[in-house]
């Protein structure tokens, strides 16, 4: 089963998530999200959700981002995942998946709870 992690290079916590895996002989496919070729659905943000156990879309969202992009903090889920698709910048990273099941990275060593 392909290990796929949500990946932003320019986050040193994603960076170190990359290299932990790899140290542990996983090569995930990576998927740069943040580039406009990349970005995550609205149908894709929902799926990671139910994968990390049908949370709310707040379990991984980056707060600090999120009132800079001007997201309130009383939105519901669907306006959160609105914009989660419209500013990826305001997503968590990263984000481990594989099959069925999702680990967010935080702490990093997190991702290999689904290897």
């Amino acid at each position: 089963m392909t290990y796929i992690l949500l990946h932003h290079s320019g986050c040193s916590t994603s960076r170190k998530g990359l290299a932990l895996l790899e140290a542990n002989g996983i090569k995930p496919v990576v998927r740069k999200y943040m580039n406009a070729s990349e970005q995550l659905s609205l149908a894709e943000l929902k799926d990671i959700a139910k994968k990390l156990g049908n949370v709310s879309p707040r379990a991984f969202l980056r707060e600090k981002n999120a009132a800079e992009a001007g997201l309130p903090a009383s939105a519901g889920d669907d306006a959160v995942f609105a914009a989660m698709a419209e500013n990826p910048k305001i997503i968590q990273r990263p984000i481990g998946i594989k099959g069925e099941n999702a680990a967010l990275g935080r702490p990093v060593e997190r991702l290999l709870d689904i290897t």
